[in-house]
């Protein structure tokens, strides 16, 4: 039974299935520390040595798991050191919670000791960004911060003055914010298109000869539907790094990654095809496009302001990557040509060629590709790798190639460095019995080798 403001706000995320929580104690969320201590058995927490670490546990947490990933963090500079990893977090379109810590709610904003207003620092970096009031606003805002993260695949932020969270649960309740009126209740849609829209992307996907697929994050849990999608378009599937799992690199119909770490086969593909089929990705880098008036496109995209965004398309499609693939494919004609796809694929047998001569070399000094090539080799069937930021990202990019039920990722639209061992760690406590594996280079090492050893 809770007993105090910080008891509803765990309880709460215990409602909404929080299993782990990743921070660093602090005087600032005294409260909140001793609700989760009598938890303990069935919330855990995982300290750091550094808040941004944290944030970054819980934004590899949330990609790996697909589940909200919950930081915590005291008043002042223990919210501020969050940044980073929230950054990380939005950009590339992953539900983390942020819980903080304020100085006590009648000295805010009178120059106190750590007298940061977080919920003004994290305007931007937040979807959803809110002070509690006093224990009863406790239980709606942190419904609505689980929700509004996990619905529009972004952050959310909640911060707690430090004598508030040690405040009598249901103390203070204003006549009309009703005890009970709200719920952890989470509502998926199944975001189809419209038919109509089907049909013309139909349209425009059949009368092309030489079809491009761009996938990425969007394309992680679609991974039959594209390849069914590129055996009937006879189209190359080029993958943005986000989505470099989302089709195994062995697979007849990919060429791997595109831009400045990519193959050459996806570069030429983009240059070379008259019809673009883009599939939950926003790809930053437009010079890798096919220029405007090149190619005809078409957009599946859950997110309905990104479609456009980074080409012309003249068929936007709204909603989930598998689900709207499935209801696109009766309406593909196979194509008889194969020869857009036949002529990358053989540009990806000279490209594994060249990267197994480069991964293989026994010249002293050791390359790092034959680092990364023999890594590759040795990953078992179900690693989860996260990689790091720099050089280290083309040799993880090229070299080790996704397997069928490996998950891979990394700081793809932040591009931060020190993201790879905190991803890591959080993936390793959601998946105790597979292999995880943190790819980072030097750079990346010495920022974060020392203050992210946790403790359990």
């Amino acid at each position: 039974m809770a007993q105090t403001a910080a008891d509803v706000l765990i309880e709460t995320l215990q409602d909404w299935g929080t299993e782990v929580v990743f921070g660093l104690p602090g005087d600032g969320i005294n409260g909140i520390m001793e609700a989760l201590r009598k938890r303990r058995e069935h919330i855990r927490f995982i300290q750091v040595r550094h808040e941004e670490s944290a944030a970054f546990m819980a934004c590899g947490s949330a990609k790996f798991t697909g589940k909200l990933g919950v930081c915590l963090a005291t008043s002042g500079p223990g919210g501020i050191h969050l940044m980073n990893g929230l950054y990380d977090a939005k950009l590339d379109g992953q539900p983390v919670l942020a819980i903080t810590g304020l100085p006590y709610h009648d000295l805010i904003a009178t120059h106190t000791q750590q007298d940061v207003e977080l919920d003004k620092v994290m305007m931007d970096v937040a979807k959803y960004n809110a002070r509690v009031m006093g224990p009863t606003h406790v239980e709606n805002v942190t419904d609505l911060a689980c929700r509004t993260a996990l619905a529009y695949h972004g952050v959310s932020h909640i911060t707690i003055p430090v004598d508030v969270q040690e405040m009598a649960a249901g103390k203070g309740r204003s006549r009309r914010n009703v005890p009970g009126h709200t719920s952890d209740v989470f509502a998926r849609s199944a975001r189809l298109p419209d038919p109509a829209d089907l049909q013309r992307a139909a349209a425009v996907l059949n009368a092309g000869r030489k079809v491009a697929i761009l996938t990425g994050r969007g394309g992680l849990r679609a991974g039959n539907e594209l390849e069914a999608a590129a055996e009937r378009l006879a189209a190359p599937i080029v993958k943005a790094l986000l989505g470099k799992a989302a089709v195994p690199d062995d697979s007849p119909f990919t060429t791997g990654a595109i831009g400045l770490l990519g193959t050459r086969p996806s570069q030429e593909a983009p240059e070379q095809c008259d019809t673009l089929l883009i599939v939950g990705t926003s790809f930053p880098y437009i010079e890798f496009y096919p220029k405007p008036g090149q190619a005809r496109g078409v957009q599946i995209e859950l997110d309905p302001m990104r479609i456009g965004l980074r080409y012309p398309v003249e068929v936007g499609l709204v909603g989930d990557s598998a689900a709207t693939l499935r209801a696109l494919l009766p309406l593909l004609q196979r194509k008889t040509d194969r020869s857009f796809l036949e002529r990358a694929q053989a540009g990806m047998r000279e490209w594994w060629e060249l990267m197994e001569k480069q991964g293989t070399r026994r010249d002293t000094p050791m390359k790092p590709q034959v680092v990364a090539h023999e890594l590759g080799r040795r990953l078992r069937d179900d690693a989860i790798v996260s990689c790091d930021s720099g050089t280290v990202a083309t040799w993880w990019a090229r070299h080790i190639p996704a397997r069928r039920n490996q998950m891979h990722s990394l700081s793809g639209n932040l591009a931060t460095m020190a993201n790879g061992f905190p991803y890591a760690i959080g993936a390793q406590i959601a998946y105790p019995n597979r292999q995880v594996v943190a790819f980072v280079g030097d750079g990346g090492f010495s920022m974060r080798s020392w203050p992210s050893w946790p403790r359990v």
